[in-house]
């Protein structure tokens, strides 16, 4: 890990499910294109309502991977 360089994204991934589920999208999703993820911080979570009930839940990451030039 020594003169490692990692670069940090936010991702917001939703699901009508959970917030677990919400994250998870968004991981799967990143994971086709991003390599060598590293850490996934949750910055942020919320719901969308619509008349008085959740219809969708939100997830706001901070999301590392290695940065290779």
């Amino acid at each position: 890990m020594p003169n490692s360089v990692y670069k940090i994204i936010e991702l917001v991934g939703s699901s009508p499910e959970s917030w677990e589920k919400a994250a998870q999208n968004a991981i799967n999703l990143a994971s086709k294109s991003l390599r060598d993820l590293r850490i996934a911080e949750v910055c942020m979570m919320d719901m969308h309502i619509n008349e008085g009930k959740i219809e969708t839940y939100r997830v706001k990451l901070k999301v590392s991977f290695k940065y290779e030039g």
